[in-house]
């Protein structure tokens, strides 16, 4: 399916599976696509509960998998224990640096990556999918700070 509606895809998604299709998980979605850069469930269920919404916690884990299940959004663990969520519906494939430091994620684009990961995964004889790179190091701030 070609939408660029993310409500339409998620509709799409719920029917083709056989999920119930439930206002609470329209309205997670919602507040999902209205989250910028990188947070948990946890997070996204506290923004929920102060701006008056009566889903529960459970509900917000359950449609995250959904979600993550149809491609709205990833899923990283960033180094953590904590599972990160992004939205990747209708943004541009990129990659992460993180700092093991502060905990800062930037993203980046680099098309050498996605070469690099099609070659080999043709000479391992797989086909290839899709890839996600994470680097970990220490931000320039961070670096800053040691002496300080």
């Amino acid at each position: 399916m070609n939408t660029t509606d993310p409500k339409e895809f998620f509709t799409h998604y719920l029917k083709r599976n056989k999920y119930r299709i439930t206002p609470e998980r329209f309205e997670i979605l919602e507040t999902v696509m209205h989250c910028d850069g990188h947070f948990d469930a946890d997070e996204l269920y506290l923004r929920m509960k102060n701006a008056g919404s009566k889903v529960s916690r459970a509900t917000v884990y359950n449609t995250l998998d959904k979600l993550t299940e149809c491609g709205i959004v990833a899923r990283y663990r960033f180094g953590e224990r904590l599972a990160r969520y992004e939205i990747m519906f209708g943004n541009e494939h990129h990659h992460h640096i993180i700092c093991r430091s502060c905990g800062k994620i930037e993203e980046f684009v680099d098309k050498r990556v996605e070469r690099f990961a099609r070659e080999a995964s043709l000479s391992m004889h797989y086909g290839f999918e899709n890839t996600v790179l994470h680097i970990y190091g220490v931000c320039r701030e961070c670096q800053l700070n040691v002496g300080a």
